[in-house]
């Protein structure tokens, strides 16, 4: 049989979800796109899991772009229909649960595409980031013309959209495209760390933070407050904001229990 192109792993509240085509280097095919999507839509319905990471399997690639193979020959409205029909580039900001980016090797395109689509991007020393789409004569098609500005500025969004550079990770910490680097035999580590340490937060603050914070950037400032404002009220209204009170008032480490 096949090996699975996405296998998941629950190790307590974190769940892992790793493309699993280390010989084409993770490349996004059809297949990926859509297991990417099913497996992640189980996990945001999975009250146990508070949690995603995403990863590449093998030690080169996190995902080198999309499989150029499928590209020949297809039309315009072919490749439209494509990419908007499994969604893969819009899973992690719509899920309700925080997502990180796990960048251990290559991310080029759809690649970057799909760490900058996850809330935060821990990446190795030895990643390697770009959007090289120009070099085929096309441009990013999964969010890269939007995304890239917004955490990177546009001179430097234009600059890697427009020569199609492939950076490193230093270079990608220092304009803001990643937002952390470790040596690369402790990336998963320092990822399962850091996401261990927020699956212990109260579920339903996380999602309010995360509706406000990606808010942020598609509201005006005043409608962004009220949201924030409105958000702020309803975490009042949940079991674990009286646990946090309570727990900080008593001097001991709070239990969320996500009510």
């Amino acid at each position: 049989m096949a090996e699975p192109v996405i296998l998941v792993d629950i190790d307590g509240r974190v769940a892992t979800i790793t493309i699993n085509r280390p010989d084409k280097l993770n490349a996004l095919n059809a297949d990926v796109r859509r297991e990417f999507v099913t497996a992640l839509h189980r996990l945001n319905g999975d009250d146990d899991v508070r949690v995603v990471v995403v990863t590449g399997a093998g030690e080169k690639a996190f995902v080198a772009g999309a499989d150029i193979k499928e590209f020949a020959g297809r039309s315009g409205y072919e490749q439209f229909l494509v990419t908007k029909s499994f969604g893969i580039f819009e899973a992690p900001e719509r899920s309700p649960k925080p997502v990180v980016a796990a960048v251990n090797g290559f991310a080029l395109g759809g690649g970057c595409e799909l760490a900058m689509a996850c809330d935060m991007r821990i990446a190795s020393d030895k990643a390697k980031l770009g959007q090289p789409e120009i070099n085929l004569g096309i441009l990013p098609g999964g969010g890269g013309t939007q995304r890239l500005p917004r955490l990177v500025g546009l001179g430097a969004a234009y600059k890697l959209l427009y020569t199609g550079e492939i950076i490193g990770a230093a270079e990608a910490l220092r304009i803001g495209l990643v937002d952390e680097v470790v040596p690369h035999e402790q990336l998963m580590t320092r990822v399962r760390e850091l996401a261990q340490a927020i699956a212990e937060k109260s579920p339903a603050a996380l999602q309010f933070i995360k509706d406000a914070v990606k808010a942020s950037v598609r509201m005006p400032l005043d409608e962004g407050i009220r949201l924030e404002t409105t958000l702020f009220g309803l975490a009042f209204s949940t079991a674990d904001k009286e646990e946090g009170v309570h727990a900080f008032l008593e001097k001991r480490k709070a239990e969320f229990k996500g009510e």
